[in-house]
């Protein structure tokens, strides 16, 4: 393992080790804290504290990062935060939950961002679970501005002994939907969260064997998994998308239901897209869009045909196409998508893996292509109700039913969906 492990670090390592105190012998969770410019972090940390206590020994990384080069502001921030963390960290840890405080305040401006910050948080715990010899170590993900039930590590802890094949997992969420800021700011956030909601729930009707919720602060994996697919990247934007994108083929990817983290719902300018931006953009006018239905009833066609496309005589495998709605046909194409089935047919024998290896060309980065794809070539940018309403109304059977209502009233219903 230490070989691993060495290799690991020598070819995708950004720092040295950074945690001098060793690792409690029953250490078996370790959650990794991103943060930058937060004032609200003593918080998101009391949120861990209060957490009933696991039955193994827990840690909490927190990264405190800059780039080179920020504002006057952000440094100021980050050493006040830093300080008061350090401070606060050394009158609350147990000997249950012992926080560790980091602080790069200098990072690479190209590199510098949550990507880098999470990967120097889950490296480290990487080699703490090393240090003690159990490679099958919990590496958790969490944020700055988040709280969490008070069973979240518990819960943790007895998702992954009930799944022991589990490489990881994602954690349901729920935003806020009511409280000090301003009422714009939750109607934004319910929009945006039915959006994330309605697109698993969409790809999941869809057929689409790896469709999970891809939220950076709600997902865990096993430390030896972490490794073996590279670890995290360096994106300042997106990184839990990319990240999740090498677990997920793996098998086995699973859904913890039984807890609850609560991220931020407030507006953010650091990124192109999500969260923030979606609800800096609803406070200014622009409405939540979403992806068309008919996308996702165009790849269930698709992914139907996939039993009898493995037995499909090679001669024919042209002529698959065939039959599918423009959007596909046109998307397929542009994929190579009859060299590509060529290649999955010849290197599988049976239905099951023919089945396993379309999906890892098909993959979420394709899906989530494909569904661009058609949304901005061929059926338009929906309001996220009237998709959502619809969807729903084929998942529960009745089309043309009594519609769910608000907006609010969409998501209360597609979170009772997932946590069913």
């Amino acid at each position: 393992m230490r070989t691993t492990s060495d290799f690991y670090f020598r070819r995708f390592g950004f720092c040295e080790r950074q945690i001098a105190e060793p690792p409690h012998p029953g250490l078996g969770i370790i959650v990794v804290v991103p943060c930058m410019n937060e004032p609200d972090l003593i918080n998101s940390l009391e949120s861990l504290l209060a957490c009933e206590p696991s039955n193994c020994k827990a840690e909490v990384i927190v990264v405190i990062n800059s780039p080179a080069g920020c504002s006057e502001e952000i440094r100021a921030q980050n050493l006040k935060t830093w300080e008061e963390a350090s401070r606060w960290s050394k009158e609350h840890s147990n000997s249950s939950l012992i926080f560790h405080i980091l602080h790069f305040p200098n990072l690479p401006p190209k590199q510098a961002g949550v990507g880098l910050a999470r990967k120097i948080g889950m490296d480290e715990a990487v080699r703490r679970f090393d240090d003690i010899g159990r490679p099958a170590g919990i590496v958790v993900c969490y944020d700055a501005d988040c709280r969490c039930e008070r069973n979240y590590l518990r819960s943790i802890e007895r998702h992954f002994e009930r799944n022991p094949r589990t490489p990881g997992c994602s954690i349901y969420f729920e935003h806020p939907l009511d409280g000090p800021l301003e009422a714009k700011v939750y109607e934004a956030i319910a929009a945006y969260e039915l959006h994330l909601r309605y697109y698993v729930q969409g790809l999941r009707f869809a057929g689409f064997p790896h469709a999970h919720h891809t939220v950076g602060s709600c997902m865990a994996v096993r430390a030896d998994v972490y490794r073996k697919q590279g670890g995290m990247n360096k994106r300042n934007a997106g990184e839990d998308f990319y990240f999740l994108q090498k677990i997920f083929p793996l098998g086995a990817f699973t859904e913890l239901t039984d807890t609850t983290v609560n991220p931020s719902p407030r507006g953010s300018d650091r990124v192109p897209f999500g969260t923030g931006k979606a609800v800096r953009d609803f406070s200014t006018g622009i409405k939540t869009g979403t992806y068309p239905l008919e996308a996702f009833l165009d790849l269930k066609m698709l992914f139907e045909r996939l039993p009898a496309t493995h037995h499909h005589e090679p001669s024919l495998r042209s002529d698959l196409c065939d039959g599918l709605p423009e959007s596909l046909r046109t998307f397929l194409r542009a994929q190579k998508f009859t060299e590509a089935l060529t290649e999955i047919r010849n290197n599988t024998s049976t239905t099951a893996a023919f089945r396993a290896r379309f999906f890892r060309w098909f993959n979420g980065f394709r899906a989530m292509k494909f569904i661009h794809h058609a949304r901005d070539d061929y059926y338009g940018e929906p309001a996220i109700e009237a998709e959502a309403e619809r969807l729903l109304q084929l998942l529960s059977g009745s089309v043309g039913g009594q519609a769910a209502g608000s907006t609010r009233e969409l998501l209360l219903a597609y979170r009772r969906l997932e946590r069913a």
